[in-house]
């Protein structure tokens, strides 16, 4: 996402955290960022160091697992394209960029 934003300024990401069942600390670790609202915290998470616990209670990423449900998503990462598009799994920036187009 970084190199798609380093080189395109009018392509933004918005993050929904959605932690999967499979990783046991994830919903937590979801929660502190949420609380945070820290992409600080993400890219600790993303690097696997310890976070700290959620210092608030938020229904946010409940809301997030329900709208997953909702919508058929089971996997991460998922993105959802600005024409409705819904594409499942790792994509390089070039292809995320080619994804979007011009």
């Amino acid at each position: 996402m970084k190199k798609v934003v380093e080189e395109r300024k009018d392509i933004a990401f918005y993050i929904k955290l959605f932690p999967l069942k499979i990783h046991p600390e994830a919903y937590e670790k979801s929660k502190a960022i949420a609380c945070e609202h820290s992409l600080a915290l993400l890219e600790d998470a993303f690097e696997k160091k310890t976070l700290p616990k959620p210092k608030c209670e938020t229904p946010v990423i409940d809301e997030n697992i329900r709208l997953a449900e909702k919508l058929g998503i089971s996997s991460a990462p998922v993105l959802i394209l600005p024409d409705g598009r819904v594409v499942q799994g790792y994509k390089d920036a070039k292809a995320l960029i080619n994804l979007v187009g011009n």
